[in-house]
């Protein structure tokens, strides 16, 4: 492979932009992930949906404040550099790529699991070991060709949740297979309540909520490759609240009116289960068809995510100076290396733990989802404390509900790591995570110091 340099292809177009912001938020987390919550907080779950999509959102409106005004390579790295100094900046752009490493472990899991629908004597980890080796290659062909990729899985995945949502309404009121239309939508309080399995079970969810919204900052990565990111980013961002509202709540509001919510399994996305308990063979097949488009949409983003940080922090002196290179095609391509070589943990997790990887993966991304969500507000809150009257005037993309907004989000992320302490499942992630955190600030100290580009208050 020629290198010609060190400098990215600004190759997103506003179309590639805006799908791969919907895309970001339509992955493991809603068709594989919504089962484990709907498992937790019974209906009660779209409420939590609500407040998770609300937090993500104030998260996106900072994280774009900042990057339109510096629309770089790197992103929110660079912004926690600029405003919370070197170490944190540091840690905050090592643990986004830890996790989206451990997001794409999440998401070759699902993919294993949904092969299971067709191939069910197959050994999982053969096809996460298929899908790691097809997505390194999509990557390294060049952005271009992983934006028109994204875009054609993102419309493959809104066209079908659109019809399953059209079809599930259907469904409600004209009945089909073995649903009876005199319960109306009564499913969703008649099996012990809309609160069903209590207070704890709602809070309990909130650690696959966060997981299902974590990989949306994927927004802000872009704008260094982006064509017009004063203008593209912007869009991208304030199409979150419709696709939470439309994509998650109105989706799974139908799921469950349909299938009494302590019906729905882990062993297949509920999306597949609805039809199969309708006796639907066909849409079902259809339908896994689409959650296994989302999750090479979901990997593929991940592996583009990473990757790009990487280059990123290496511009800066954060890592090492090799995955500053690029092929003729504008690819950083050591670094999608990089991560298809770490995705294949997935493959020896699915080997031997093929039962419980996914919930101790996605808890663990939880962690450092909300992790890097809390570095991106205290950059963006920092930022705006040392602004100039005139420079605060001057904000083309200003976050709403300033200062409040991100105070209380910040507070809601705090409020649920301390949830991840009273679960045994996602206690885990709370030693993986401090852990993690404990070995970069060691790193940080002890790696030898390398020039590093000085950048102004962002």
């Amino acid at each position: 492979m020629s290198d010609l340099g060190s400098t990215l292809v600004r190759g997103l177009s506003a179309r590639h932009i805006r799908f791969i912001a919907l895309g970001s938020a339509i992955g493991t987390g809603l068709f594989y992930g919504s089962a484990s919550a709907i498992q937790s907080a019974g209906p009660a779950v779209l409420v939590a949906y609500i407040i998770g999509g609300a937090a993500i959102y104030i998260v996106l409106r900072a994280l774009g404040e900042l990057a339109v005004r510096n629309p770089v390579a790197g992103s929110f790295g660079e912004f926690a550099s600029a405003n919370l100094g070197p170490l944190a900046g540091f840690m905050t752009g090592w643990t986004y790529i830890f996790e989206m490493i451990v997001v794409a472990l999440a998401d070759v899991t699902a993919f294993g699991v949904y092969m299971g629908f067709w191939f069910p004597d197959v050994p999982r980890w053969i096809w996460v070991l298929s899908i790691i080796f097809f997505i390194a290659a999509v990557n390294l062909v060049g952005v271009k060709t992983f934006g028109e990729l994204e875009f054609w899985f993102t419309l493959v995945k809104i066209v079908a949740i659109i019809a399953m949502i059209a079809g599930g309404i259907a469904v409600l009121i004209f009945g089909f297979g073995l649903h009876d239309t005199s319960q109306g939508v009564s499913n969703l309080w008649s099996n012990g309540g809309f609160f069903a399995t209590g207070i704890g079970g709602f809070l309990g969810c909130f650690a696959i909520v966060i997981f299902a919204f974590g990989g949306s900052e994927i927004i802000g990565i872009t704008a260094g490759e982006a064509q017009d990111p004063e203008k593209t980013i912007p869009r991208a961002v304030n199409t979150v609240p419709i696709r939470i509202l439309l994509f998650y709540v109105l989706t799974l509001a139908v799921i469950m009116a349909i299938i009494p919510w302590n019906e729905i399994t882990t062993e297949r996305s509920p999306f597949v289960q609805i039809f199969e308990a309708l006796g639907v063979g066909p849409a079902a097949a259809v339908l896994n068809v689409v959650v296994i488009t989302a999750a090479l949409s979901a990997i593929n983003s991940d592996v583009f995510g990473a990757g790009r940080m990487l280059y990123g922090m290496a511009q800066r002196g954060q890592a090492p100076q090799a995955l500053t290179k690029v092929s003729r095609n504008g690819v950083p391509y050591l670094t999608v290396v990089i991560m298809a070589g770490a995705l294949l943990v997935g493959v020896v997790l699915n080997w031997l733990i093929p039962e419980n990887v996914f919930a101790v993966i996605a808890s663990i991304a939880t962690f450092a989802t909300i992790f890097v969500w809390l570095m991106i507000l205290a950059a963006q809150y920092k930022a705006r404390r040392s602004m100039t009257p005139e420079q605060e005037a001057g904000l083309k993309f200003p976050v709403p509900l300033w200062p409040y907004g991100q105070l209380i989000t910040m507070a809601f992320l705090v409020f649920v790591t301390v949830l991840l302490a009273f679960h045994a499942d996602t206690r885990v992630a709370l030693y993986v995570g401090a852990a993690w955190l404990v070995i970069l600030a060691v790193a940080f100290r002890l790696l030898p110091r390398t020039p590093k580009i000085e950048m102004e208050k962002i």
